[in-house]
């Protein structure tokens, strides 16, 4: 898992950089501590991206 997890998190910061890892990074948040804000907040920003990109 943490392969995968690292793994993931290399693809994201090569292909969206630094702001594609903080995205990940409230997703991730958001659904360990199950706070919807900030899981809905990442998404949407990561959405953004993907879109721009």
């Amino acid at each position: 898992m943490v392969i995968f997890q690292f793994g993931l998190e290399q693809l994201i910061q090569w292909r969206y950089g630094a702001m594609g890892v903080f995205c990940l990074l409230l997703i991730t948040c958001g659904a360990r501590t199950r706070n919807s804000t900030c899981l809905l907040f990442g998404t949407v920003l990561f959405v953004l991206l993907m879109l721009q990109a």
